[in-house]
């Protein structure tokens, strides 16, 4: 079934990323070494709006504020809301990261077992 997004399948597909993510990048990444900490984003409800002008909902995210949220939120307290058109979107730039940090290099024939697996991009051996 295609047409329904279950919790717990989405759990379980995260799981099993982050896993990968872990055995590549080791248990925790340095962000400072990164070269990167900006990026485009854009927002919500441009990105949804496919009549709309996207270019009026581009915007800056960053990296670093990103990770600086969600450690914030396991931080709040238990009964605090969450919040989560906006906590998600801080969660998404940090999977995005993960994402562009795993990019093949230009140039790069090497990949992962993981490549070619579902026809998406290749993943960069480490």
């Amino acid at each position: 079934m295609t047409d329904v997004l279950r919790v717990q399948d989405l759990r379980r597909v995260c799981g099993k990323l982050l896993d990968v993510v872990e055995e590549q990048f080791g248990g925790e990444i340095d962000l400072e070494r990164i070269d990167v900490d900006f990026y485009w984003s854009i927002d919500l409800r441009s990105a949804f709006d496919l009549y709309g002008a996207p270019e009026a909902g581009i915007d800056l995210g960053q990296s670093s504020d990103d990770v600086a949220e969600l450690h914030a939120l396991l931080r709040r307290p238990a009964d605090d809301v969450l919040v989560l058109w906006h906590d998600l979107q801080h969660l998404a730039g940090v999977l995005r990261l993960l994402a562009y940090l795993d990019l093949p290099k230009p140039g790069g024939a090497e990949t992962s077992p993981q490549a070619g697996a579902s026809g998406d991009e290749p993943f960069a051996a480490t």
